[in-house]
């Protein structure tokens, strides 16, 4: 499936403020003529069924932005697209190099037609890369995921389709704030279970900005296109491909999944029973059924199974019944993540945890506070709705 979006006017590299091709009346960004190139691409690809969307504009920004051009002329190429080729969805990008929706809350869309008009938002590290790499990646992680629910990801509670159309992070495996964002940004996609488009495929450019084969640090493929540029990466990419809630699929009453999201893994379904020990991580394909309850325990849902702690360095436990009342089978959602899990074994308080071969462990709480690396002890509550039948 294609969708064809319009990235700048003046073929250049993209996007900065004041390149002349950001807002609606820029230099090299003249309305009529933009709407006079949709008719005329709509038009062409009239017929063409794998091209299924057609983005208006590519990140809109800079100093000439205006909410009520914005409406003016969306609305209008909105209409162009649609009068030209009713079949596409028509998708419409936010404001601030597409970080911003929220002027939808005080005024919708005006459309003549129905049910294929979709908004779009992108997310980096760019927004706050020195929080990112100098702050507390919980603290840093809990005000980006708020400003971007406030900002976009309303939308979904109120019913609009909504996608995360460009996403990623420098793949070389050394960049600090994009490696704390990663953990972040993968939590929030299978939280709100999004669709996604991630920057970039192709691995080098032709040229860009004054410079031949440019590498491209972001990109799925390395520099000569030949071999994917970060195999692990690509791994923990996968857990998000599968819907956790998609539409299509067989769905039964709503139950959590444990997700780890520097990983990209899941605590495995368990055929047999009792539970298996120890308690390792693995395909989030077909994940096991958990329930987080008032009483905070982790309990497998429908059963008396749930996770208990016994002791630092020491690989979680299954307990029953009684055991899921004692306090080191209570697990306190802490830091403004809500990515660690804490309890209490001997008046020490410790947080879940993976060891090397991916067996969920328990150890001190870590990174707390200060720049550091919590994403090992990151575990995320995913809620699904999926039923795997035998």
């Amino acid at each position: 499936m294609v969708i064809l979006d319009n990235h700048v006017s003046k073929p250049m590299w993209c996007c900065d403020k004041y390149d002349g091709n950001g807002f609606f009346g820029d230099r090299y960004f003249n309305p009529s003529v933009w709407l006079e190139g949709w008719n005329k691409i709509a038009t062409l690809f009239n017929g063409v069924h794998n091209v299924v969307g057609m983005s208006l504009r590519n990140e809109l920004r800079g100093p000439g932005t205006n909410v009520s051009v914005w409406y003016n002329f969306m609305q209008k190429g909105a209409e162009v697209v649609h009068d030209a080729n009713p079949n596409v969805l028509v998708i419409l990008s936010g404001l601030d190099f597409d970080k911003d929706l929220g002027m939808l809350k005080n005024q919708q869309v005006t459309v003549s037609f129905k049910k294929k008009l979709v908004f779009e938002v992108h997310w980096y590290s760019f927004a706050a890369s020195n929080d990112w790499k100098n702050g507390n990646p919980n603290d840093v992680c809990g005000s980006q995921v708020q400003i971007i629910k406030d900002q976009a990801f309303y939308l979904l509670d109120q019913g609009y389709p909504l996608f995360m159309s460009e996403w990623g992070i420098n793949l070389g495996g050394n960049n600090v704030g994009d490696n704390r964002f990663a953990s972040c940004a993968f939590a929030l996609i299978a939280e709100l279970d999004l669709d996604w488009a991630y920057w970039s495929l192709m691995g080098s450019y032709y040229y860009r900005e004054h410079i031949m084969a440019l590498d491209e640090s972001y990109a799925v493929l390395g520099w000569d296109w030949a071999e994917v540029r970060n195999p692990s990466f690509m791994q923990r990419l996968s857990s998000i491909q599968s819907p956790f809630r998609g539409m299509g699929l067989s769905d039964h009453e709503q139950y959590d999944v444990i997700y780890h999201p520097l990983t990209g893994l899941c605590i495995p379904m368990n055929p047999d029973a009792p539970p298996v020990f120890p308690v390792k991580l693995g395909s989030c394909v077909q994940p096991e059924a958990w329930t987080y309850t008032l009483e905070k325990n982790l309990q497998i849902k429908d059963a008396y199974y749930c996770l208990k702690a016994d002791g630092e360095g020491k690989p979680v436990k299954f307990g029953t019944d009684s055991d899921c009342k004692s306090s080191n089978a209570k697990w306190e959602r802490i830091t403004s993540s809500k990515f660690h899990f804490s309890t209490m074994v001997n008046n020490t308080t410790l947080c879940l945890d993976i060891d090397s071969n991916n067996t969920i462990v328990t150890n001190k709480c870590k990174c707390l506070t200060g720049s550091c690396e919590p994403a090992t002890q990151w575990f995320h509550i995913i809620p699904s709705t999926i039923r795997y039948d035998s």
